[in-house]
C-alpha cells in the first residue's frame, strides 16, 4: 500500500485565496491508484516551512508529492526547499516528466522539479498547473511502486 502526503506549495491558496484544484487532481488520483493520502497541507511559498513540512512527512508516508513553486518565478523555491533536505536525488522522474509534458506544451522545459529519497519516503515536485501535474502523474505513476519497493530495501531487479 502506498501512503501519500501531498503539499501545494501557493501563497494565495495558504491565504484562502485560489481553491486548490492542483492537490485535489493529486488525491483524486492517488485515490484512483487505490493508493491512501494520509496528510494533506496547503502552505506558502517559503522555503523553510517547505523544508519543515517534507522533514516533518518523511519517514512517515512512502510518498510525499508537492504541487507548485517550481516555476521561474522569484517565490518559486520547492526545488530548492526539496534539494536541501534529500538524502539522494532521482534525476529520472522529473526528466520523464519533462519529456512527457514536452509533447504536449514546449513551456514543459521550464519546470525545475526535483525527486529524491529522504529518510525511506519518495519526495517528488509536481508543477502547479492542474494539468501538468495530471500529465506529469501520467508520466511516472506506473514507476512509483517499484521505486517505493527500492527505497524500502526490495530485492527485485532495478534498471540502473
Amino acid at each position: 500500500m502506498i501512503t501519500a502526503a501531498v503539499l501545494t506549495l501557493s501563497d494565495k491558496g495558504a491565504k484562502g485565496q485560489r481553491e486548490d484544484e492542483s492537490g485535489r487532481v493529486i488525491r483524486d488520483f492517488l485515490k484512483g491508484m487505490g493508493w491512501e493520502v494520509r496528510h494533506y497541507e496547503v502552505l506558502p511559498d517559503e522555503k523553510e516551512l517547505i523544508r519543515e513540512a517534507l522533514i516533518k512527512y518523511s519517514g512517515t508516508v512512502s510518498l510525499i508529492l508537492t504541487t507548485g513553486g517550481t516555476g521561474l518565478g522569484p517565490r518559486d523555491v520547492t526545488p530548492e526547499a526539496t534539494a536541501g533536505v534529500i538524502e539522494k536525488e532521482i534525476p529520472g522522474i522529473p526528466e520523464a516528466m519533462r519529456a512527457y509534458g514536452i509533447g504536449k506544451t514546449k513551456r514543459a522545459m521550464l519546470t525545475r522539479a526535483v525527486a529524491g529519497v529522504r529518510a525511506g519516503t519518495l519526495i517528488i515536485n509536481l508543477p502547479g498547473s492542474p494539468k501538468a501535474v495530471k500529465e506529469s502523474l501520467e508520466a511516472i505513476a506506473e514507476v512509483i511502486p517499484h521505486a517505493v519497493e527500492k527505497i524500502k530495501g526490495s530485492a527485485r531487479e532495478c534498471a540502473g
